[in-house]
């Protein structure tokens, strides 16, 4: 498969797929040419229009070629070999295993965050009492924001300096801090500013938006996503 392949990236409805956020975020910032399929949730028929595309019926699914790949991770990293000059993973070896660790933990984990606080970008929530489970899941994570910062960010703005797949993976978790008015630490507040500046993240933001005025009762379709047993969805679900 050569680069020179047109990109076809299916996802799903902008203000709560979380996951099609990702690879869509990692693509657009790093200059990796592709073709958007939006597939909107309130269609009756979302899940036999997923599956023409999809082999799991669910969303971000990637089109390259002969080439299909699904999980949000997965994407990202196909993309960063398929186009090294995106440069989507940190150069040093330390900081780039780090990078790809963080990731894999937001790929995995902090399943009471996503369950408590969904993504729902278009909208401001009064801040809510959340469990002990999603309480220890924000502390992981203004964690690794903390930590990242401190030792592979002295080169720009982002969790390892220059952007990467790391930031693509973390941008929907920074706007359930902002939607559900979360409190956080200064460095959190500085890293959100950054994300929810960057050109990409104001398209898909005015998208979501334009969603919701369309349609403020939309939901994700039953069976779209990924459930693990402890109940968290994991990387190629629609949402959260």
């Amino acid at each position: 498969m050569t680069t020179t392949a047109p990109l076809h990236l299916y996802i799903g409805s902008k203000n709560l797929s979380s996951w099609s956020l990702r690879p869509w975020l990692a693509m657009s910032h790093g200059g990796v040419p592709f073709e958007e399929h939006v597939i909107p949730y309130e269609l009756p028929d979302w899940v036999d229009r997923v599956a023409q595309h999809s082999p799991t019926r669910k969303v971000p699914v990637l089109r390259h070629g002969d080439v299909v790949v699904w999980e949000s991770l997965a994407i990202c990293e196909y993309v960063a070999e398929a186009f090294p000059g995106a440069r989507l993973w940190p150069e040093g070896r330390e900081a780039r295993a780090v990078a790809r660790a963080v990731s894999s933990e937001m790929h995995s984990g902090f399943a009471d965050l996503r369950r408590e606080l969904p993504m729902d970008i278009a909208r401001r929530h009064p801040r809510r009492q959340v469990s002990d489970g999603a309480a220890r899941d924000i502390a992981r994570v203004l964690g690794i924001f903390r930590d990242c910062r401190a030792r592979f960010g002295q080169g720009g703005a982002f969790l390892f300096g220059a952007f990467s797949i790391a930031d693509a993976m973390f941008a929907p978790v920074v706007t359930r801090l902002l939607s559900y008015d979360v409190e956080i630490d200064e460095v959190a507040r500085a890293y959100a500013g950054v994300i929810t500046s960057l050109p990409a993240m104001a398209r898909w933001s005015a998208a979501a938006a334009e969603e919701v005025a369309r349609n403020p009762h939309i939901t994700a379709p039953a069976g779209s996503s990924y459930t693990k047993a402890g109940g968290g969805a994991t990387g190629s679900a629609a949402a959260p």
